[in-house]
């Protein structure tokens, strides 16, 4: 007798759950395919292969999340593979295009590979599995298409034009020290905006999306390493924008969370900030001549 036959839901079911790793095992293939031209001398193919990874990195989180196939193994697949495609695959080709003269500045590599490995790992122990509004660092995709799509972007006119006087095996060496510090802080990035129809901010992001992927696919070589760069240096700059607005606080930073019950009767106590006076209470705030005043 011949052995039944699984259901065909069960079938469709395991298929769907391997869909999001097989974009995962993709991103592999084109991040070790990119070391390979790299050391072929094909740095052009290199840096569009780590694009591709994003791409693909890109794609199998968000088809996880849509088939509801998410699950741990594919969260550690996926940082394993990030650490190839976006850490040693674009420090492979910093180290041809500018690392590879000296005898130690190979070490420069090897700082932006540490710092992928350090970030990703980071990521599953704090951010992993959550749905989450903004990433704790630099992400690594961003950060190793960023380094990729420099190779293309300083083949056109426009750089041989107007950048390439610059001195840039210092600009990339402090470059790649800076993205490796931004990956391990904790300054804030924004994700991917989904795109959507029921609402106004939903037509804005689908057109704003849609110009993105127009671009990308007309002017990739500029495209990508503009796109990225403005990416990096805005989240850099809200979060500064952001610590320089940040008030003092109006509560004594020495008790526990308000919502404590001890605190209750907790004995309120002036905040004295040196040279900027005194804390007025909450609610109030002091006269402009007044505070002039008491300064003089």
């Amino acid at each position: 007798m011949k052995a039944p036959r699984p259901p065909r839901r069960e079938t469709l079911q395991r298929g769907v759950v391997i869909l999001p790793s097989a974009f995962t095992l993709g991103n592999l293939f084109f991040g070790v395919f990119s070391m390979v031209a790299t050391a072929r001398g094909d740095l052009g193919y290199a840096s569009w292969f780590i694009v591709i990874a994003g791409t693909l990195d890109m794609l199998d989180g968000r088809i996880a999340r849509f088939t509801r196939t998410g699950t741990k193994f594919g969260a550690e697949l996926d940082s394993l593979v990030d650490a190839i495609s976006f850490g040693v695959a674009p420090a492979a080709i910093m180290y041809q295009l500018y690392f590879s003269d000296t005898h130690w500045s190979w070490t420069l590599s090897y700082v932006y590979v540490t710092a992928v490995v350090v970030r990703l790992a980071r990521f599953n122990i704090e951010q992993s599995g959550g749905a989450i509004r903004y990433f704790h660092g630099l992400p690594s995709p961003a950060a190793g298409m960023l380094l990729a799509s420099f190779y293309p972007f300083s083949r056109t006119p426009f750089f041989a034009t107007y950048l390439s006087m610059l001195p840039w095996p210092q600009i990339t060496g402090i470059a790649v020290v800076l993205l490796g510090v931004l990956m391990v802080s904790h300054v804030p990035y924004a994700k991917v905006p989904r795109i959507g129809l029921g609402s106004t901010r939903g037509l804005l992001t689908t057109a704003f999306v849609l110009g993105c992927i127009f671009a990308a696919v007309s002017v990739p070589e500029y495209f990508f390493f503009v796109f990225l760069l403005v990416y990096v240096m805005w989240g850099l700059l809200r979060s500064a924008l952001m610590g320089l607005m940040d008030r003092l606080p109006g509560v004594d930073p020495l008790l526990d969370e308000e919502d404590d019950p001890a605190n209750a009767f907790a004995e309120a106590r002036v905040l004295d900030y040196g040279p900027l006076g005194p804390r007025a209470p909450s609610g109030s705030q002091p006269d402009d001549e007044d505070s002039l005043e008491e300064h003089a």
